[in-house]
């Protein structure tokens, strides 16, 4: 990734956002040509000269200071995520620290936790959103890790280039909205990991949608909230989602879905957990778990 174009386009597309009276700046006369604010009126509100901030968007972001990076973060009404992202694209790359080379682990005892975690799905995420741990539970809802070759156990490239991931999130478009949003963010923490540029890369020829979604220059970090799945065996789910840093590696995240209590997710969740016990019975189709039919799997 070229550190110059990236804070370039990333100035512009959050430029591009704002509109004069949204900053409380009265909009100069004439039509405009582009949308979002002007670089002389971003100049303004951020107390720089239009000379220094039209430089800062061409990519010169070298010796920049604190000071003037938090007036432009201020002045484009940038989120915490999009703060840190910018910082990072205003250092020398040589200061940065560079992705490992070797694969990811998990710590044999972490693994051992989310094992033991049999009614919670749970998984863990590594650099460039590779999927490197997971139980059973996991596997049974978002789909079957260990079968899936290696270059494809990777979150983005299962939500862009696996149709079943279209099937199975309910608001798919937000789904991937934060795939990329995230992935961005890694691209800006990590610059020179050649694995992430070649994921980049095959997203980009193979999907339209990364593209397009890639081109907004969206920039969030992972959190919490809710998603709606629809599951090919046991149908709707509505599940919250936390997000947890082990200790130790900053660049592993733990996962874990879980339903409100008493919820028909809840039951529908302790269901598919049941199958994915050992020696459990084959999973009933989700046509067979419908009002009327047998709600338990039979033979």
């Amino acid at each position: 990734m070229d550190q110059r174009t990236e804070l370039s386009e990333f100035l512009r597309s959050r430029r591009a956002r704002l509109k004069p009276e949204d900053v409380g700046l009265t909009p100069y006369g004439g039509r405009r040509r582009v949308p979002g604010l002007r670089r002389e009126e971003l100049a303004q509100l951020a107390g720089v000269s239009t000379a220094y901030y039209i430089r800062l968007e061409q990519g010169h972001g070298e010796n920049v200071s604190t000071a003037v990076l938090d007036a432009i973060a201020d002045a484009l009404r940038l989120s915490p995520a999009e703060r840190e992202h910018l910082g990072r694209l205003t250092k020398p790359v040589h200061r940065r620290p560079r992705a490992a080379t070797r694969p990811q682990r998990v710590r044999p005892a972490l693994q051992q936790l989310i094992d033991t975690m049999a009614d919670v799905p749970a998984y863990v995420l590594g650099r460039r959103l590779d999927v490197i741990g997971w139980n059973r539970l996991a596997c049974a809802l978002l789909g079957d890790f260990p079968a899936m070759p290696p270059e494809q156990r990777n979150m983005a490239w299962q939500v862009f280039l696996s149709p079943a991931s279209r099937e199975l999130y309910d608001d798919w478009e937000g789904k991937a909205g934060d795939v990329v949003a995230i992935l961005r963010m890694d691209a800006g923490r990590y610059p020179d990991d050649p694995r992430l540029a070649s994921l980049i890369g095959e997203l980009s020829v193979k999907s339209e949608d990364f593209r397009r979604l890639w081109a907004a220059h969206d920039i969030r970090d992972k959190g919490h909230g809710v998603k709606e799945l629809h599951h090919p065996t046991v149908g709707r789910l509505t599940l919250r989602y936390e997000t947890l840093v082990p200790a130790g590696d900053q660049d592993q995240v733990l996962l874990t879905y879980h339903a409100e209590p008493g919820s028909p997710s809840a039951e529908s969740l302790r269901l598919l957990a049941s199958w994915t016990s050992p020696a459990a019975p084959a999973p009933v189709p989700e046509e067979r778990l419908r009002p009327g039919g047998p709600r338990r799997p039979i033979g």
